[in-house]
């Protein structure tokens, strides 16, 4: 199975994160069976020099070809949408594991454009790879949503938006899943700035999108959060 993690800043990870894409990368390696990460790019965003060209992961044993990715510090939907079916023809991922949102409608796009988006990305990854899964993961409203209501009910309604769209666009050939926002997540306690995920947040996201997969696909097991 050939994995490709895609999403913005929570995704990528800044310079001495873990990630949580290692924390799947972790999980996936206790199932026991044969996978890959897939991707064009393996760095950290690095806030000294504002660009995505750190290694300084917090554990220097993450292998570098688990570190493979598509995400961006501030790329969203918007960014990741016309990229999308130029990566899946060259790398060939199985499945995307996919969390996009927060920084379109932040800075880019409101909740209906950015539906428009999410369209166009399900639509360039299918014609790429027609067989190809996909796992989205809603929106997590950030401290932004406390202090600003407009911008919480936009979180909400892509949210909506985004269900809809994997029930109406899921189908046997290519399916696709909605994740559940993980129980219990709280940005004051599984952020270190009330939008990046610590370790704990980590833990949690990479749980979601396993146990989505676990439940929905028979595809591994649960996410050991013990």
């Amino acid at each position: 199975m050939r994995y490709l993690f895609v999403g913005d800043s929570m995704t990528v990870g800044a310079a001495g994160d873990y990630t949580w894409r290692y924390r799947m990368w972790q999980h996936l390696c206790g199932l026991g069976e044969p996978f890959t990460v897939v991707g064009p790019r393996t760095t950290l965003y690095d806030a000294a020099a504002d660009a995505a060209d750190s290694a300084d992961y917090a554990d220097p044993g993450f292998p570098v070809h688990a570190r493979r990715h598509l995400a961006g510090w501030g790329e969203g939907w918007l960014h990741l949408a016309p990229l999308i079916g130029e990566v899946v023809r060259e790398h060939r991922p199985d499945v995307l594991l996919v969390s996009l949102g927060l920084i379109d409608l932040g800075f880019y796009t409101d909740a209906e454009q950015t539906a428009l988006n999410v369209e166009r990305f399900i639509a360039g990854a299918r014609a790429a790879r027609p067989g190809v899964r996909m796992v989205l993961l809603p929106v997590i409203p950030n401290t932004r949503a406390d202090l600003d209501p407009g911008f919480a009910e936009q979180c909400a309604e892509l949210n909506e938006r985004v269900a809809k769209i994997v029930a109406e666009r899921d189908s046997p050939a290519s399916p696709l899943l909605l994740a559940s926002r993980p129980p219990g997540y709280d940005i004051l306690l599984h952020t270190y700035d009330g939008t990046h995920p610590n370790a704990a947040g980590e833990h949690l996201l990479a749980a979601a999108f396993a146990n989505a997969m676990s439940q929905a696909w028979s595809l591994g097991t649960p996410y050991d959060l013990t």
